[in-house]
C-alpha cells in the first residue's frame, strides 16, 4: 500500500491547499507522515506552527459539522475513514463566498487559512477527523459560520440533509447573504 508521492497544490480558494499524503503499509496496516513541516513547506505549503492537535470521533455516517471560520489556520486530515469536506472563503476580497468540496481519506489532507470556513460530512461510521491549529482554542474566540445547506452555496452533500446528523446550533447558522467578511 502506498500513495504515489507527497504533493501540495493550491486550490481555487487562495491559500487553501490540498495535500496528497503517502501511506506505507503491509498486511499489518499502514504508516504515514501526516504532517511533515520541512517536506511540505519545501513543496509550497505555508509556514505553519502547530499550537494544538484536535480529534473529532464521529460514530455515525452522515454527521455534518460546520461551516465555521475561525481566526486560525488548520491542517485537516482523517486518521481513518472518509469525509466529504466543504470550505467557503469568508475573507474580504474577490473570493468571498467561493466554495470548494473534496473527499478526504487517509491519503488526503487540507491546509485551511484563517477566515476560510470549514465543514465536513462523514461518509462512513467510526471516522476520526483530526486537525492541527496554530492558535489555542478559547471560549472568547470570535468566529463566524454559514449554513451548510445554504442554496446560494449549492454544496452537493453526498448524504441528503434529511439523513444527516447536524447540531441545532449548526442548523441555525445564517445564510451567506446575511454574513459579512470575517475580520481578524
Amino acid at each position: 500500500m502506498s500513495g504515489d508521492q507527497l504533493a501540495v497544490r493550491e486550490t481555487i480558494i487562495p491559500g487553501l491547499f490540498e495535500i496528497d499524503l503517502v501511506l506505507h503499509g503491509d498486511k499489518r496496516g499502514w504508516f504515514k507522515e501526516n504532517y511533515q513541516k520541512a517536506k511540505m513547506e519545501a513543496l509550497g505549503l505555508p509556514a505553519f506552527n502547530v499550537a494544538q492537535n484536535n480529534f473529532s470521533f464521529n460514530a455515525e455516517s452522515g454527521v455534518v459539522r460546520g461551516i465555521h471560520a475561525e481566526p486560525w489556520e488548520k491542517f485537516i486530515s482523517v486518521a481513518n475513514g472518509r469525509v466529504f469536506g466543504a470550505w467557503v472563503d469568508l475573507r474580504k476580497g474577490p473570493s468571498f463566498g467561493r466554495a470548494l468540496t473534496m473527499e478526504i481519506t487517509p491519503y488526503k489532507a487540507v491546509f485551511v487559512p484563517r477566515g476560510v470556513a470549514n465543514s465536513y460530512q462523514t461518509l462512513e461510521e467510526n471516522v476520526t477527523y483530526t486537525y492541527l491549529v496554530n492558535e489555542h482554542w478559547s471560549p472568547e474566540v470570535k468566529y463566524i459560520a454559514v449554513n451548510a445547506y445554504d442554496p446560494d452555496l449549492a454544496i452537493s452533500w453526498p448524504i441528503p440533509k434529511e439523513e444527516s446528523i447536524i447540531s441545532k446550533k449548526d442548523q441555525s447558522n445564517p445564510f451567506l447573504k446575511d454574513v459579512g467578511p470575517m475580520e481578524f
